[in-house]
Parts: C-alpha cells; structure tokens; sequence
C-alpha cells in the first residue's frame, strides 16, 4: 500500500474581512466658524480609526468611544462641509455634513437668581444668545465652580464664593458677553429639614408645606430644576404646588441668602390593579383579599365598590393585602389610592359578594353507614358550592345542580345522626339532618311457619326495624306493621311448601336472612 495515496489534508487559511466605516450622524450638527465645537460622530466600522474630517481638515484630536462612536472637536472652518472617519480599511462615504455659522458675541439679558450667598454655591441661571460652545463662565474675576450649557440661550452655573455686587460673564469661541450684576449676600441661607407629603402624582397639583429656616424672603421654589408658584406663610413654613414630573427630585428653596439644601420628593405613578383573589366573598366581609398589580406602594386607602376596607397591608409595590368590608350581594370593583391617584376600574379588579347558602332538606334523610347515598339537597345560593359535610366529614363526591340544589354521596358514618351543610364564599349553611342507619338483625319469627296459602300474622323479632321499608318472604314482598325498633308484624304471601328466606330491609340497608316454612294441610 502507498503510504502517500491518501496525504493529509492542507490546513485552510481564513482571511477575516473588515467593513469600511460609516457615518450615519453627527451631534451637533453645526457650530461657530472658529471652532471648537465637541462633536459625538455615530456610525459602523470605527475600530482602528486613524482621522476625523470636517471636509478636508483633519479634527486635532478625537476619542474612540466604540466601534460605533467617536467624539471630537470641530476644527474651525466655513461653510457646510461633509464629516468623514479613516480606518485602515477606508474611508466613510456617506454624505453626513456639519455647518459652521458666522462667529456671533454671546450677550446676556438676566441673571436669575441675582443674589446668593457670600460662600456661593448657589446654582444661577442665564439667560441671553449665543450661549452655545461656552467655555467660561465668571463671577467678576472668579470662574464659576461649574457650569452646563442648556441652550444657545441658557447656561446654569454654581456661584463660587464672593462679595460685594460683581459682574457675571459668559465666554465662547465668539467674545466675551456683556455683564449682568450678582450680588452676594450677607443674609444667612435658608435651610430646608421636611416636606410635606413627599409625594404625589406625575400630573403635579399637589399643595405641598415646606418646612425649614430663613423662608420668609423666598424668591424662588424648585421641584428639581423646575419653578413653581409659592406662598411663604413664615420664616419656617410655606406651601408650594408641585409642578408635574417624574422619579424623585429635589424641592430647594431660593432667597436673596442662597438656596437651600434639597429634600427629596417622590412623583408617583397611578396605581393599577390586576388581580383579586379571592374575588368572592361573605356579605359579611372579615376575609383577606390579595391585590396584585403595580404602583401599590405608598397606598392611602383601598376601597370594595365605594366602602373602605376595614384595613390593609402594603406587601410590595405590586401586591397588598386588605380585609374586605361588609357589603351587599353583587359585584363590586376594588381599588387603590396611593400619592400618584386611584386606581381604574376593570378587568381584575372584581369582587363578588355572595349570599350565604341555606338548605331546607336533605332527601333522602337517611342511608346507611356505610355511605354511598346520593342525597339531594334543597335550598338556596347553592350553585357556588365548594363543600359539602355530613357532620364533620366531607361528602365523598357533590355536584352544584343550580342555585337551589345539588347532589351530593354521602360518605361513611357512624350510626345516629348528623347535620349536613354547604359552604360557599359566602359562609356556611345552616344544617338539616340526616340519619345514618346501621343495617337491620332478624333474630328470631314466630310462628316460623305457616300455611301455604299466607295471610296468617308473623312476629319479626330483630334490632334497627323503626325503619323499615320491605319485608320479603324469599323475592316476594309481605304486607308489614312496624311495632318498635324490635318489633314488627307480617303477613306472608302464599308459596310453595318448603323453607324460605325472610328478609327486612330499612335505610341501613338489608338484614341477614331467616327462614320460614310453608307447610301444606294434613292428609286425612
């Protein structure tokens, strides 16, 4: 055999091609001709960039944020030029373009506050044109602590500490603004330490008491950076009405002195229940509901149709329990009031109250201890049944038939007798009796024999007889007198000579068997 029919296979080279990169968006997407200006590029197949573009001018530097970001800085320039990214695999096609504007001298037309404390920090905002590409902000000589350009228009900044009136200014790549006045103040800043509720819907609306020091001269309050109409009622407590919003923000207070620390206030979002279990229950009330759903927690009230629950936990923001209230047979709606509103009604959110059932009789009454008797029960409010007792013991098997009966078998028993009830959501019946019967004895006839004929009057001596319903003498049927549980009478049928089976059968069921014989005439 050639060792070298069959030589070993070459291993395969693969040559992993990487996409030339693209540019699908530029932010901003203009800016002074002087430049400056930090751009965030977005796009595909940026890994190993070597150069960003604005036309033909290459950017002075640039960070590589991901294969699909980049931010730079414009380089000065005229005109609307396209943006491009270099990789070693190439460079982007797509006609994505950037602007520069004529350089325009930012101006200033207020500052708001106009005071603050002399250890600053106080957040200050200003308002003008050409606000865009700020890079300085100063109080007189002082920069800003910080500053964030918000738009060409505005620019919020932290006063940094100072005194006397001084000169605020803003600069961008465009000049210097013209100055407006800030004056630090020597009056102690105000303090904040409760607000009063901590929450409330997303709508706003909600009248909200602020308590602290040094209030009495409030310019301004703010649920985060929003304005809201005020009332100062002393130097310790004013009320404010929430604007709408959303999540937690901080409410400050603004005075000639500074503004104050923030306290936290929560905007809550409308509750929504999904779910009621039980969602049926006594007229009576007393059980315990479980509500799921979701903004749940914070709740102020849960309600079955228009009457409070009689109390209520709050588990989770998506479940609580509550104890139901008494209400009237029907269906009712549930729901829940939390800060951010009540709760809709609708799907998951029925409570049923039920009647509690009634029986008025069990037929047949009796069976025996062994059980097996199907038994109907009459009544009412019974088609909502979830068990039925014969005493303390659950019937073997029921079946609702409509609201005023039902079937049920009867299980096991000890001989005498019980009551049996229905129990529904909406509580337990009164109960009717029903009788277990152990089975009939037969311990002696007299006479044990008769003529063939029948019609003579037998004694049936025995124990359980009180209820008889059949005596049979073998297959045939007797007439029969009940005397006592240990006494009854019967007349026997005509027959045939011979012995014969004597039975009793009463609820318990059928006794053993004793014999009597027919005998025929003497022969003369």
């Amino acid at each position: 055999m050639d060792r070298f029919a069959n030589p070993p296979t070459a291993p395969t080279t693969r040559t992993l091609t990487l996409a030339v990169p693209t540019v699908s968006s530029v932010s901003p997407t203009s800016g002074p001709a002087t430049g400056g200006t930090p751009v965030a590029v977005t796009g595909t197949g940026f890994t190993g960039a070597t150069a960003v573009r604005f036309g033909t001018t290459m950017s002075t530097s640039f960070i590589l944020d991901s294969d699909t970001h980049i931010t730079t800085t414009a380089p000065a320039g005229t005109g609307t030029v396209p943006v491009t990214v270099t990789t070693p695999r190439g460079t982007s096609a797509q006609f994505v373009t950037y602007s520069y504007g004529p350089v325009t001298t930012p101006t200033l037309t207020s500052v708001s506050p106009a005071s603050g404390p002399v250890t600053g920090g106080t957040t200050v905002t200003l308002t003008g044109a050409g606000l865009t590409g700020a890079t300085a902000v100063r109080f007189g000589a002082t920069a800003a602590t910080s500053f964030t350009v918000v738009s060409n228009t505005e620019v919020t900044a932290v006063a940094p500490a100072g005194s006397g009136t001084v000169q605020v200014t803003v600069v961008t790549p465009g000049g210097t603004s013209n100055a407006v006045a800030y004056t630090y103040s020597v009056t102690p800043a105000p303090t904040l330490s409760s607000v009063n509720p901590v929450s409330g819907p997303t709508t706003g609306g909600t009248t909200v008491t602020l308590t602290g020091s040094g209030l009495a001269t409030a310019t301004a309050v703010r649920f985060g950076t929003t304005a809201t109409s005020f009332t100062v009622l002393s130097d310790t407590h004013l009320s404010a009405v929430a604007p709408a919003g959303t999540g937690t923000v901080q409410v400050t207070v603004t005075t000639p002195g500074g503004t104050t620390n923030g306290i936290p206030y929560s905007y809550a979002t409308t509750p929504v229940v999904s779910g009621v279990s039980p969602s049926q229950g006594p007229r009576t009330g007393g059980n315990t509901v479980t509500l799921t759903g979701t903004g749940l927690a914070g709740a102020t009230a849960v309600t079955f149709g228009a009457t409070p629950a009689t109390s209520f936990i709050v588990v989770s923001p998506t479940q609580l329990t509550a104890v139901a209230p008494p209400g009237a047979a029907g269906l009712v709606d549930v729901t829940v009031t939390t800060p951010g509103g009540t709760s809709a009604q609708g799907t998951g959110t029925a409570y049923f109250y039920v009647d509690t059932p009634a029986l008025t009789s069990a037929e047949p009454s009796s069976g025996p201890i062994e059980g097996g008797t199907a038994v109907t029960l009459t009544g009412a409010h019974l088609i909502e049944a979830t068990a039925v007792h014969f005493g303390n013991t659950a019937a073997s098997s029921f079946t609702s038939v409509s609201d005023t009966q039902l079937t049920a078998v009867a299980p096991p028993g000890n001989a005498g007798s019980v009551q049996v009830t229905v129990t529904t959501a909406g509580g337990t019946s009164n109960g009717v009796s029903y009788t277990y019967s152990a089975a009939p004895v037969l311990t002696a006839l007299s006479p044990a024999q008769g003529p063939l004929s029948g019609g003579n009057t037998v004694t049936l001596t025995g124990t359980g007889l009180a209820r008889t319903t059949a005596v049979t003498f073998g297959t045939v049927p007797a007439a029969f007198t009940v005397i006592s549980d240990s006494h009854l009478t019967a007349t026997p049928p005509p027959g045939p000579a011979g012995p014969v089976d004597v039975t009793v059968t009463t609820p318990g069921g059928t006794s053993p068997a004793v014999t009597y014989t027919r005998t025929p005439p003497p022969t003369i």
